[in-house]
């Protein structure tokens, strides 16, 4: 859903896939977060589908 929303509003983004790239996995736990999706932005981090947040990246 969060890739879909971002996709449907046009705001560009980094997909980091956990599963292939797994060198990110410390850096995503440094952050607090166990589930994904993550989404840091310059000055947050969050996790989960929260579209009142994706809504400020748009």
């Amino acid at each position: 859903m969060t890739k879909r929303f971002l996709d449907t509003n046009h705001v560009e983004y980094r997909e980091i896939n956990l599963d292939e790239q797994p060198e990110f996995i410390d850096h995503v736990k440094d952050l607090g977060f166990n589930a994904a999706p993550v989404i840091q932005t310059a000055t947050e981090a969050f996790s989960g589908f929260q579209p009142g947040k994706l809504k400020k990246l748009s």
